[in-house]
């Protein structure tokens, strides 16, 4: 669209080149792809044949979990075995808790990813402390200490490093200082940044990783702002950490690092999913796919809007039926009652209950009640709304929707239009590509505040159609008509079947709308990404499970053949729970 070309141009972030083994990262590189492995990392041949698999399924970066030194020590043997078959994919250490571990395998692997939340403070207890000026300094000397000799072996051993903030393990101090938010993520990241510039020690990264997608888009963009402010140019790794799995999990995962992508944000993804973890090259690949169509394209990049970045609100628009407050699904096709949406669009009409409200255009907007669809146009075309009575909007762009919709949508504000904007997405594409695409365009609106429903045209079955629809809205926390998993994507340190019970929750529970469930492998981000849900099921320790109400543990060292069944009646002791219809009830072993 010629009127906004002349003005933008989209750009991917520049940012320096950081070189992880033989992979840059950063600079003109390609955005790379990266997977966890999921076997004990003392295994040593079980993780050199994970990693070799990820290789092969087009991994870029393998991370291995390294809780103490026999993990580290493994790691030297992990990449002699890669070496030795062929393969130079680099190895990454993901540390948390144990410094020393992090001392020992910085010898052996190509980079190491320290938590900023956990790499030098005790786990967060969640209190209210008072940390006067004196006492936050010394808090902060005693980061320079503990991580400044990591910083030195890192430089001397020329290997990279990952500052991996998670919204989940947040220190007490920062939490107590800069609030349990994306303000307290880019802070924490900027402590442990500050310490490699003292070294002048610049081979590192960042993430800004969170369950909840929005949080990790805020805290990116915020991160990407202060960057900009201070002078830096350093890669950003993106992720949705504990995203679930199946169709859940990669709508989260591009609602949240789609967006970014698509405005030009992250020099390397990793999409965490509940599931083998080569499944989650494919979905990475077409993210990238997706994200390098958009280059050259009209664009106005979400930092140059006139939105504020610190704080994201929904826009205030009248309430108009057959809309739903939260967030309105409209199908695809004629009316149809055994879909539970709230209308049908068949090219003509809306169709909902008994009624129908006409659709056309603005030029041919001549009745008191009716819907306008707009398809592309510009602010000439978009003012005769101005002039007219219109029930809603159904809004279609066919390039660029992201950066279009922000557009229309700065104009529509100015023009104190308080219209309900339905997003229309026509994706004819294949079913894996449609929920990529529909997710990071839609859903990257909607998590703006942008927009108040979702119609979707594509190759899918009604019942896909809708299911996805729902997802976006959900994932964009808007409108929760199903049970919400917050679920990781198990790692070295998971000590029970976590993919196996993860189903067997779900088919359990999956009815209940308005609750989110955690299902965490280990208790190093348990607690904190569990503030958002209402129950978590956590390990800890060797298949033993701790229960939590929000951040309160309630029942310790479960069983895990018992923990699910304590888990259903710990939602039924707090009213929450409600008996499921036959139709409700997920098969085990099958994706909801």
């Amino acid at each position: 669209m010629k009127y906004l070309e002349s003005v933008y141009q989209t750009k991917r972030r520049r940012t320096r080149e950081v070189m992880v083994g033989p992979v840059g990262v950063g600079g003109d590189n390609p955005i790379r792809i990266q997977s966890m492995t999921n076997s004990n990392t003392r295994d040593v041949d079980a993780t050199v044949d994970q990693i070799i698999r990820l290789a092969d399924s087009g991994c870029e970066i393998a991370r291995v979990t390294v809780q103490g030194k026999k993990e580290a020590e493994a790691c030297e043997g992990i990449k002699s075995a890669l070496i030795q078959k062929g393969y130079t994919i680099p190895v990454v250490a993901d540390i948390h808790f144990y410094p020393p571990a992090a001392m020992l395998v910085a010898e052996f692997v190509d980079k190491v990813r320290v938590n900023s939340g956990n790499f030098v403070d005790r786990r967060a207890t969640f209190k209210t402390i008072d940390y006067d000026d004196k006492t936050y300094a010394a808090e902060l000397y005693k980061i320079r200490d503990t991580f400044g000799p990591l910083v030195e072996k890192c430089k001397k051993l020329k290997r990279a490093m990952r500052i991996g903030t998670n919204y989940g393990s947040l220190s007490d101090r920062i939490m107590n200082r800069y609030g349990d938010s994306p303000l307290g993520m880019v802070e924490s990241a900027l402590e442990f940044a500050r310490v490699c510039r003292e070294y002048n020690y610049h081979d590192f990264m960042f993430s800004m990783k969170a369950s909840n997608p929005l949080l990790m888009i805020q805290s990116y963009r915020l991160l990407v702002a202060e960057m900009m402010k201070l002078g830096w140019d350093y890669p950003l790794h993106l992720g949705v950490t504990e995203a679930g799995n199946g169709e859940d999990g990669r709508v989260k995962s591009a609602i949240g690092t789609g967006s970014l992508l698509l405005e030009g944000i992250g020099d390397t993804i990793r999409v965490s999913l509940t599931e083998d973890p080569w499944l989650e090259i494919d979905p990475c690949k077409r993210l990238i796919d997706f994200s390098n169509s958009y280059q050259g394209k009209g664009t106005i990049p979400f930092i140059e809007t006139k939105r504020d970045i610190r704080e994201i609100k929904r826009r205030y628009t009248r309430h108009v039926a057959p809309l739903h407050r939260d967030g309105s699904v409209i199908l695809w096709g004629e009316k149809d009652d055994q879909f539970n949406v709230d209308a049908f669009f068949n090219g003509e009409g809306i169709f909902y209950e008994d009624e129908m409200l006409p659709v056309v255009s603005v030029d041919d907007l001549d009745r008191e009640k009716a819907v306008v669809y707009i398809k592309d146009g510009d602010p000439t075309v978009w003012s005769k709304l101005l002039e007219k009575s219109v029930e809603f909007i159904m809004l279609e762009f066919t390039e660029s929707v992201i950066h279009q919709g922000r557009y229309f949508f700065e104009w529509i504000q100015e023009a104190k239009l308080d219209l309900p904007v339905i997003l229309v997405g026509n994706y004819s594409l294949s079913e894996e590509d449609t929920v990529i695409h529909a997710s990071a365009e839609i859903g990257a609106l909607l998590a703006d505040g942008l927009g108040e429903g979702v119609l979707l045209k594509t190759k899918l079955s009604p019942e896909k159609a809708a299911s996805l629809s729902f997802n976006i809205l959900q994932g964009c926390r808007m409108r929760a008509t199903k049970t919400e998993f917050i679920a990781c994507p198990s790692c070295g340190r998971t000590l029970f079947d976590l993919q196996a019970v993860t189903q067997k929750i779900r088919a359990q529970t999956a009815h209940l709308p308005g609750v989110k469930i955690a299902i965490m492998g280990c208790i190093v981000n348990g607690p904190g990404e569990m503030a958002d849900a209402d129950f978590g099921y956590v390990g800890s320790g060797r298949e033993k499970i701790d229960l939590y109400v929000g951040k309160m543990c309630v029942k310790r060292g479960i069983h895990y053949t018992e923990a699910v069944h304590q888990l259903i009646q710990l939602i039924k002791d707090h009213d929450r729970w409600v008996e499921p219809k036959i139709e409700e009830l997920i098969p085990i072993g099958t994706e909801s």
